[in-house]
């Protein structure tokens, strides 16, 4: 309790100090899982739309998912410096496989009859695309968009190795000086975001499956 009471201690005397970073680690968290959402949901669509084309494309991003994201970090720091950009490419990294393959899943499980009545409506393939397919797959994108945020979330401490600040300074800070105070005055909210994001993309998830039934 102890070790509790002085990381909160230590919040109240640096209040600037512990929001500025909260702020960069949530901005880097965002900027990583919209890029990833970017890049990854039309390939997943591509992929399911091109079938030889799924496995080069999500074989690549899968064989990216095993590297450590320090790995990437370091690979990256010749080109990019230190800094947000480097942490922001290895995050986008991390999010783009579960993104990708819960797209690529999400078209492929559109039932083919569905496709042909819309088809027989007299319904464009664009217009099927949006009114049909997009919808019937949201949710599972949703799902990886979920796994996505609370990795990326959960990994953006490592942007504080490569000087890009937040919450994983006051980590490394705590693990440097042995001060278990100031380590959780970076873990905690670290697990807190997590949880959070958990929580409000399952809401999301949620909403779009019962959209889906109704």
């Amino acid at each position: 309790m102890d070790v509790l009471a002085d990381a909160y201690a230590y919040v109240l005397e640096n209040t600037d100090r512990f929001w500025e970073a909260l702020r960069v680690h949530v901005s880097i968290s965002l900027c990583a899982l919209l890029a990833a959402i970017v890049i990854c949901v039309p390939l997943g669509i591509l992929c399911a739309k091109k079938q030889w084309l799924s496995a080069p494309i999500m074989g690549t991003f899968n064989s990216l998912r095993v590297i450590p994201s320090l790995a990437i970090l370091v690979a990256v720091l010749p080109l990019l410096g230190t800094g947000f950009a480097p942490a922001l490419v290895a995050l986008t990294v991390l999010a783009c496989p579960p993104i990708l393959v819960n797209t690529y899943l999400g078209f492929r499980g559109v039932d083919p009859f569905v496709l042909e009545s819309a088809s027989g409506m007299g319904m464009g393939p664009n217009r099927i695309l949006r009114k049909i397919e997009f919808p019937l797959a949201m949710p599972l994108i949703l799902s990886g968009v979920r796994t996505a945020a609370v990795e990326v979330v959960a990994s953006a401490t490592l942007a504080a190795f490569i000087g890009g600040g937040g919450l994983g300074t006051f980590i490394i800070n705590g693990l440097g000086m042995y001060n278990y105070s100031l380590l959780l005055v970076g873990a905690v909210p670290v697990a807190l975001l997590a949880i959070f994001s958990e929580i409000v993309f399952a809401v999301i998830e949620r909403t779009a499956t019962k959209f889906q039934r109704a």
